[in-house]
This record gives structure tokens, C-alpha cells and sequence, in this order.
């Protein structure tokens, strides 16, 4: 993986992305897919570059909406992010519209624009599908309604679909609605789908039936969970972000039962946590990074970095990868000691879309262009970051 990077250095391609999207790139062979909406919401779009040249395949037109609600300007019509698999992309706009396309034609397969939901205005779509037990998963945690739904991945019907258990009746609007997607992880000898969702962590079987709940305050919950040493680590709120650390082993309402530990300081509103053995590490917005000990929540170290977080950090090849939102990257070392190896930035770029993976390449999304990072001959000696504060 490259270490340092700018616009002049290991930069394989630079391909110009039309109009605005901070779905994250997906990879399948030798084609990167992500997607892209007008400003005002009316067209959407999906793009599939070739990861090799980063030459345009397809630029499809996927839906026209009449009437989009208002988001706010740090939100797009296209933030969820596709999700792939040989010879589909799965495209999710949230309520204006879910459609399957032919990675090799371009053509849709199916569409959905029944999945309908609130997002409130000034919110907009953000949920990610999944793809799980060869059906396309989709939240539905809006406003006014608020559900789990299980595509069949050839035809888009509905297999399953499982309102959220929470009564709602007394709760605010605005507190119903989430922005999550869901992980997989081992029951018995089964699997079990974590689903976070506003005022509830639930968990599913794969037929979509509840096996438990953990009840919270939040509301508006973005970040992913992990899983790792029979625990489930959960982000359950926005406006103010605690950490638990849930057993999934339980039946029914677990709420007293099954949490672990709590951490509530300095933790993410918009990044997923990772999970690196025995720790966990965490950015929030303000730039804030933690590393907790994963079985009991303890702090090992923080850390202050420079800039604003929406990108989720990516390990590879023993090293953390932390994009700001100015697109300034910084690497570090996993440990129980703050080991910075250096930073890099693509100047005049605004980045809130997590990065993929190729080989030993990244695909970098900013607002405008689709970048594949890659080392070059050109590779200079990796230098020290200098913007670190540890707290």
C-alpha cells in the first residue's frame, strides 16, 4: 500500500466524477462502481470507471425524482453506497428509488422505488444495502415508518420484511429515523443480522425474525458495528455518541443484561469503529482519535488530528489510514503507544466517502474526481507527521 501521496505522486489516474455523490466506491474485477446525483436531486446516476485506466464504462442514468426533499448541503442523493457481487451492482438512493444493474451491459435488472420512508428534510438517504444470505438487505428507518427489509437479488421482490419493535407512539419524529447498515456475525452455529436503528440495537435471524433488542436514547445512528471477542460494538447515538460493548448471546429485550461497558467520551458521530485484535480504534468529527481496549472499554491512548472526520479508517498491511475531510491522510501504527508514520494530502479536495481497497491501491472518492492511489516508481522516503496532539 502506498505511504505518501499528492496529485503529482503515485497517482495512477484522476477520472472527473459529474455531479455529486459520497456513496463509497465498490470493486468487482476490473470495474469500479459508485453513484452520483444532480445537486438539486432530480436526475440520479450511477458511474463505473475501469479500475485499471480509469476510463468511464458506464454512466447510466438510473431514476428521475419529481419532487426530492431538501438536504442539508453536507448530505448528497447519492451517499449510500452500492453494493456488489458477479455480474450485479445494487444501487440504493434511500426513498427515491433501489435498482440492480448488469455490470456487463449496464442494463437494470429490476427497480424498487416502493421503499419509501421520511428522511426529513434538511436529512436525506444515507443507509447502505448488504448483501446477506443471497438477499439484498435495505434499512427503512425514516420518520414515519421504520423497517428492515430482504430483497431477492435476481427479481427484487420482497422475501422478508420486519417493522422495528420499538413503540414509537411517544417518541419525536425526528428520533425514529437512523442512517445505519447492518453486520453479520456468528449465533450457535448459526448467523445473526446487528441492525442498529433509532432508540434500538436489534438483532435479526436470517428470515428476519427479532432474537433481541438493546434499548437506548440515540437517534440518527450512522457508524457500522464490528464484532470481535463475542461482543458487539455499537455506536447508539448522534448528537451524543456513546460506544457499547453488547453479548449478542441474548432473547427479548436485553437492555439490562447484555451490556458490557459504555465509553461516551470523544467517540464518533459518523465513522465506523475498528477492530485490530485486543483494540479498537475511533475517530469522531472533531478529529478526536481513541484506542480502547476491546473486552473492557478502557483507554489506552488519544489523540488529536487535524481537519474534520466522515470517512471510516481502513487498515491494511499493518497500518491505519485516517482521511480528514480535506483529504489529508494519516497513517499510523496499531498499538498501545501512538506510532504516526506520516501524512500526505490531495490539495483542494473535499473527501467524505470511505476509500476502497484494490491490491496494493486505493480508490479515493472526493467531491469531484475518482483517484486510484498506487506506488510508483517516483516513491519517496516516507517523512514524519507533525500534526499529531496527543490529549
Amino acid at each position: 500500500m502506498p505511504l505518501e501521496w499528492d496529485e503529482s505522486r503515485n497517482v495512477a489516474w484522476k477520472t472527473p466524477i459529474h455531479d455529486r455523490g459520497w456513496s463509497s466506491p465498490v470493486i468487482w474485477g476490473n470495474h469500479v462502481w459508485l453513484t452520483t446525483a444532480t445537486r438539486d436531486g432530480h436526475r440520479l446516476f450511477a458511474v463505473c470507471v475501469d479500475k485499471d485506466t480509469g476510463r468511464i464504462v458506464h454512466d447510466l442514468h438510473i431514476f428521475d425524482v419529481e419532487n426530492p426533499m431538501r438536504i442539508t448541503d453536507e448530505n448528497t442523493y447519492a451517499t449510500p453506497t452500492p453494493v456488489i457481487e458477479e455480474g450485479r451492482v445494487f444501487l440504493h438512493f434511500g426513498t427515491y428509488g433501489t435498482a440492480c444493474v448488469d455490470t456487463a451491459t449496464g442494463q437494470k435488472l429490476w427497480t424498487r422505488r416502493d421503499l419509501n420512508c421520511d428522511h426529513e428534510a434538511g436529512a436525506g438517504p444515507a443507509s447502505s444495502p448488504t448483501l446477506v444470505d443471497g438477499k439484498v438487505v435495505v434499512h427503512v428507518d425514516g420518520r414515519d415508518v421504520q423497517y428492515v427489509v430482504a430483497l431477492d437479488r435476481a427479481t427484487g421482490d420482497t422475501v422478508w420484511k420486519t417493522p422495528r419493535s420499538i413503540d414509537f407512539t411517544d417518541i419525536p419524529v425526528h428520533h425514529r429515523k437512523a442512517f445505519c447498515m447492518p453486520v453479520v456475525i456468528p449465533r450457535g452455529v448459526g448467523k445473526q443480522l446487528v441492525s442498529p436503528g433509532g432508540r434500538a440495537v436489534y438483532s435479526y435471524d436470517l428470515t428476519g425474525r427479532e432474537l433481541w433488542r438493546v434499548q437506548h436514547r440515540g437517534f440518527s445512528v450512522a457508524p457500522r458495528p464490528v464484532f470481535g471477542h463475542n461482543l458487539v460494538f455499537a455506536i447508539i447515538d448522534r448528537d451524543d455518541p456513546e460506544l457499547w460493548a453488547i453479548r449478542p448471546d441474548g432473547n427479548g429485550d436485553v437492555t439490562e443484561t447484555h451490556v458490557v461497558w459504555k465509553r461516551s467520551k470523544s467517540m464518533p458521530q459518523r465513522c465506523s469503529p475498528l477492530l485490530i485484535g485486543d483494540q479498537l480504534y475511533l475517530v469522531n468529527r472533531a478529529g478526536i482519535v481513541s484506542c480502547l481496549e476491546a473486552k473492557t472499554g478502557k483507554l489506552i491512548w488519544r489523540a488529536r488530528l487535524s481537519g474534520r472526520y466522515s470517512a471510516s479508517p481502513v487498515f491494511a498491511q499493518n497500518r491505519i489510514y485516517l482521511f480528514n475531510e480535506d483529504a489529508t491522510t494519516t497513517v499510523i501504527r496499531p498499538g498501545r503507544q501512538l506510532d504516526v508514520v506520516t501524512t500526505n494530502a490531495l490539495e483542494g479536495q473535499l473527501l467524505l466517502a470511505t476509500p476502497a481497497v484494490d491490491g496494493n491501491a486505493f480508490i479515493i472518492r472526493t467531491e469531484n474526481y475518482l483517484y486510484r492511489i498506487e506506488n510508483g516508481d517516483n516513491n519517496p522516503p516516507a517523512s514524519k507527521a507533525t500534526n499529531i496532539q496527543p490529549r
